[in-house]
């Protein structure tokens, strides 16, 4: 018995090794449609000259001939008594959507209709507003003044409330309670509390804090410069004074008289009476 024409197809793709879709794939045949071929069932395909199409090109790939697979094709639909004409294409009913798929692609619709209402309402109240305001500049001319006022009250207010905010209440100036920190390195720093006199070397991780009740004298190498150490005053932090010109060392004295000078100025007073800049500016200036 000779083999039909989806029998010498399978067969001869089996021979090569080849799968369905790899034949689908090089094809551009759908795997559907080729599995209908071998099964000799030509319900599901489009028909006429189309069946002929896939037809030959299967065969062509897998290695038969195509002119006896066109044949094989031909008798095959004589058969069944299924023969279409090159010109009539088998016709298909159009697929009736369901509800919930109507639904879905009206949504993207929608939501651009209303995205479009959206912006058309705006430009047509920017417009209505434009236009008001053409016709009465007069109002117009009184808005902008009074956003104008607005504005510069906001500022005076603004302003006004700078300073008060950005002065504060100064530490008590009736005690003394002094802090050298150093930067870096340390520092033999020697002092006279209430008129006991130590010396010491002093580290970043061991300040020298003091607490005298009447005075108090540093003293301290001057090639430590004010930017190598940090000193505070009853908690505030005060300007080193800056390294006299002359000497090996330098020395401030902080009583209890010009605590409440070194705290207004923000700086401890330098050697010879001078004060140096307070790096805060926000220090409020000597009274």
């Amino acid at each position: 018995m000779s083999l039909t024409l989806g029998e010498k197809l399978r067969q001869a793709r089996e021979a090569r090794g080849i799968s369905i879709s790899e034949v689908a794939e090089q094809t551009r045949i759908s795997a559907l449609y080729l599995e209908c071929i071998e099964n000799n069932d030509y319900r599901q395909l489009p028909g006429g000259i189309f069946n002929k199409g896939f037809v030959k090109s299967f065969a062509k790939f897998v290695g038969v001939d195509e002119q006896e697979a066109l044949q094989d094709y031909a008798r095959l639909m004589s058969e069944q008594g299924t023969v279409q004409t090159e010109d009539e294409p088998k016709t298909y009913r159009p697929e009736v959507l369901t509800d919930d798929y109507a639904r879905a692609s009206r949504l993207p619709t929608l939501i651009m209709a209303a995205i479009i209402l959206a912006l058309f309402a705006g430009a047509i109240y920017y417009g209505v507003n434009y236009y008001q305001e053409g016709l009465n500049p007069t109002v117009a001319d009184n808005s902008n003044t009074n956003r104008a006022a607005n504005s510069s009250a906001n500022a005076n207010a603004n302003a006004a409330a700078v300073p008060a905010a950005a002065t504060p209440p100064l530490p008590a100036t009736n005690e003394i309670k002094f802090e050298l920190k150093p930067l870096a390195d340390p520092i033999s720093v020697t002092y006279t509390a209430d008129g006991r006199t130590i010396s010491k070397n002093v580290t970043p991780s061991e300040p020298l804090s003091l607490n005298p009740q009447q005075s108090l004298r540093v003293s301290y190498y001057k090639g430590f410069s004010a930017d190598k150490v940090e000193m505070t005053l009853n908690g505030k932090q005060v300007t080193p004074p800056a390294p006299p010109a002359r000497g090996n060392s330098l020395t401030f004295e902080i009583t209890k008289e010009n605590v409440a000078q070194i705290l207004q100025s923000g700086a401890i007073p330098a050697p010879g009476g001078a004060t140096t800049a307070a790096p805060n500016a926000n220090a409020a200036a000597p009274r």
